[in-house]
This record gives structure tokens, C-alpha cells and sequence, in this order.
């Protein structure tokens, strides 16, 4: 039997509402390589399960033949790390964006302990997390702020819920490893960031910080870029100078 052929990365995502931030990146780096997308689309009827996501991921790429570079902002992040603990040799690199060193903690987490220890209604809270997440925002702009986050609520996988919140200790992992995050991210911030460098591993392991929130990649899609395909060593000469980054030593 003949196998697909594979692409050079895969991008991962788990939450439908927010893939519009991630197409400028996805751009710039198949300037370069070949990117597919890998998406879960969890339905009402379905539990809240990471454990499904990885097992869907494992059953694509065991489909191919060698390893490939896994990358994914938050949530779809989050599903590559725990495969990439669970299977690192069909992982040639991992790369995180805005995934902190207690790699649960999303938006989501944020929103429900804030709906749980304030005495607001919902839609305020949504309203808090919207300046949280994307900045001051003009008000007739809030109710479409507010509906992608109701759909992320809805559809993406995160596991948590106002009857709990989930946790997973922070670890190491096998594979040539980068962590991105934004300076001024309120949700996963560069404390989060920076709480990676124990877990590095010398010669390779990298953390950068980029200007910006929680979605920076949408903002910067070339510097970004840039850092990625330098990490997978494919050219020096890249897209444009690298603004709005610092590397984290």
C-alpha cells in the first residue's frame, strides 16, 4: 500500500471559531513549506474530551510514513503536546503558541473563575474577556466579540467548565521543542512563557515573546513566521525583519 505523501508541518486546531487569527501565519509559512490542517469539530452530543482529540490526530498520522513538525495556538497547542508526550517519534518538532507552562490554562479557564467568584452577570464577564483577549473595543464592535466567544464556548474542546477546572502538571517533552507567546497576553502571559525554561533542553529548545495579546500571530504573521521556519533551520533569509520580537534567553 501506497502511503499519502507527507506534509513538511501540520497546524492544529480544536477551536472553529478562532481559526480566522490563524490564516495570515498559515500564509506566510507555506511560502516556504507545506502546511496541512488538522481540525476537530466537537458537536453537542459529544463529552469534552482531549483524550479523543489526540486519539483523532494519532489515527491521521499514523498514516504517514516519517515525522512531522506539529505546531498549534492554545487549545490545538495543547493537543499536540500531549501527543507529542504520548507518541515523539512521529513528532519531528513542536511548536506552542500562546501554551504556557500549565498548559491548560485558556480563555476558558479564565472566564470561569471569573463567572465564579464575581458577582456579574454572564454577558459581563464575555464583555471582560473580550478587552482581555483582543484590546479596547468600540461598542457597536462587542456583540460580535461576544457571539465568537459564546461559539468557542460551545464548540471548542476545552475541559473546562463552571463545575470545574482542569490541570495538568508541567513536564518536559521528547521532541525539539518552541514556545511563542505575546508580551501582553492577559490569559497565557510571559510569566507563563517564561516558566518553560526549566523544561528546555539545551541546543535547540526555544521561547520567544512577540508584541501583543493572547492572539499575536494574527498581528505578526512574519515575525512569527520567521521564528518558526528558523527553528526548523529551512532558510535564513526569511519574509521580513523580525519586528515586534524578543527573544527570551
Amino acid at each position: 500500500m501506497t502511503l499519502p505523501t507527507c506534509p513538511d508541518a501540520l497546524w492544529l486546531n480544536v477551536s472553529p471559531s478562532f481559526e480566522r487569527f490563524d490564516q495570515k501565519l498559515l500564509g506566510c509559512l507555506a511560502r516556504y513549506v507545506e502546511v496541512a490542517h488538522w481540525a476537530y469539530r466537537q458537536t453537542p452530543d459529544e463529552p469534552s474530551s482531549l483524550d479523543i482529540a489526540v486519539t483523532l490526530l494519532h489515527d491521521y498520522l499514523k498514516g504517514y510514513d516519517r515525522p512531522i513538525h506539529l505546531l498549534g495556538h492554545g487549545m490545538g497547542g495543547l493537543v499536540g503536546l500531549l501527543y507529542a508526550r504520548r507518541n515523539p517519534h512521529r513528532v519531528k518538532s513542536l511548536t506552542l503558541l500562546s501554551v504556557g507552562v500549565n498548559p491548560m490554562v485558556d480563555w476558558q479557564a479564565h472566564y470561569y473563575a471569573q463567572l465564579e467568584r464575581l458577582p456579574c452577570r454572564r454577558r459581563q464577564v464575555l464583555t471582560q474577556m473580550v478587552y482581555s483577549l483582543f484590546g479596547h473595543q468600540a461598542r457597536p464592535l462587542l456583540p460580535g466579540w461576544i457571539n465568537l466567544l459564546e461559539q468557542d464556548l460551545l464548540h471548542s474542546v476545552s475541559p473546562h467548565s463552571l463545575l470545574k477546572r482542569v490541570s495538568l502538571c508541567p513536564s518536559s517533552v521528547a521532541v525539539p521543542l518552541m514556545v511563542c507567546g505575546g508580551e501582553e497576553d492577559a490569559i497565557v502571559d510571559p510569566t507563563q512563557i517564561q516558566g518553560w525554561q526549566p523544561w528546555l533542553k539545551k541546543g535547540g529548545d526555544r521561547l520567544a515573546l512577540f508584541s501583543g495579546r493572547h492572539f499575536f500571530h494574527a498581528l505578526h504573521p512574519h515575525p512569527v513566521a520567521n521564528q518558526i521556519l528558523s527553528f526548523w533551520g529551512t532558510t535564513n533569509n526569511l519574509l521580513v525583519a523580525p519586528q515586534g520580537l524578543r527573544a527570551v534567553p
